[in-house]
């Protein structure tokens, strides 16, 4: 091991194991998957999953081929970061959640497994234009990016994600283009300058209830800072479809999950995904239950009742799943029924 600062620092050419702190290729230390080995709860024997959240083990040619084109090009992706369990499934279909602004957050949600750290301003300058190649190599007409948080920059990166959507419409003027963005502290200027950039829809996912925003997230974020931020993008450019999405399972009320899809709904929001919170290392919070599919399908009900465009809702849904379905009217060709025992 090597020393950074006196903190101990696994070296790049031993990979950390999750909670580790690591020294990156860009020169500045991170926690493997977010949170610091010890740093949950007392140990809670964890529960065993229901036949309905098993997912195919990611493989086949389309898989290979997106795996390619990212390792090339040099980009993050959700997919792997976050360790999302429908990596399979979209890869093969051809299709991928680019994740800018490099693979380490400065926040440390105790759900999330990407990596926290400081990158001190760090950004790669070729990234737009690699991220444009890319979608245009891989033909997308509908393309979601997301980002780590970057409070380590003044606009909390906002310029540098609004670059990357004009390089990807500059090369594919046909492509639509969602934007999973961070928070940006609350700062509605820096909101508009992605909502500015062409986007079709704008997304900030809420994540929990209000009740257990902190633990569940970063102090700081905030449910009400959230909320806000969805208001902004929509007061800004009323034509832009804006997108939030809530985690189940982390011991939320059904009072509480109403609660927050009644305060989306009033923050101006039209699409709403629903899905289940998977625990991605014994280092972050518990899963409290797991929700059923006919769950799934009534809270899929309650949304659409409050008026929401669309509620994309089922046990292995995450906030950019099938982004590109969500206007169909059909829970993005989902059947919770078929997932059922």
């Amino acid at each position: 091991m090597s020393s950074l600062k006196d903190i101990p620092v696994v070296a790049e050419a031993a990979p950390a194991r999750s909670g580790e702190k690591y020294l990156t290729s860009q020169g500045f230390t991170a926690v493997r998957d977010g949170i610091k080995a010890g740093a949950a709860n007392p140990p809670q024997a964890p529960l065993r999953k229901p036949p309905w959240l098993r997912a195919r083990a990611p493989s086949g040619a389309g898989f290979s081929s997106v795996r390619a084109l990212v390792k090339e090009h040099r980009l993050a992706t959700v997919c792997e970061e976050a360790k999302c369990p429908n990596i399979g499934e979209c890869w093969n279909a051809g299709t991928a959640t680019i994740m800018l602004m490099g693979a380490v957050c400065t926040r440390a949600c105790r759900f999330c497994a990407v990596d926290t750290g400081n990158p001190h301003g760090w950004l790669d300058p070729e990234e737009p234009e690699n991220a444009a190649r890319t979608v245009q190599l891989m033909k997308l007409r509908y393309v979601v990016l997301t980002s780590v948080d970057r409070d380590d920059l003044s606009d909390g990166g906002a310029a540098h994600y609004a670059a990357c959507v004009r390089a990807i419409k500059r090369r594919n003027p046909g492509t639509a283009v969602e934007a999973l963005t961070p928070d940006f502290r609350g700062v509605a200027a820096d909101v508009a300058t992605v909502v500015d950039a062409g986007i079709e829809v704008f997304a900030q996912n809420i994540e929990t209830v209000r009740r257990l925003t902190h633990p569940v997230r970063d102090p700081r974020a905030g449910y009400e800072q959230t909320l806000a931020v969805l208001a902004a993008a929509k007061a800004h450019r009323p034509g832009v479809l804006t997108k939030s999405s809530l985690m189940l399972g982390l011991g939320e009320t059904e009072a509480e999950i109403h609660a927050t899809l009644c305060d989306l709904r009033a923050a101006g929001v039209d699409l709403v995904t629903l899905g289940q919170y998977l625990r991605p290392t014994v280092n972050h919070l518990a899963v409290e239950r797991f929700v059923t599919p006919a769950q799934f399908d009534r809270y899929r009900e309650q949304a659409l009742a409050l008026g929401f465009l669309e509620c994309v809702s089922g046990p292995l849904v995450r906030s950019s799943y099938r982004a590109e379905q969500a206007l169909n009217r059909n829970n993005a060709g989902l059947s919770n029924a078929s997932a059922a025992p």
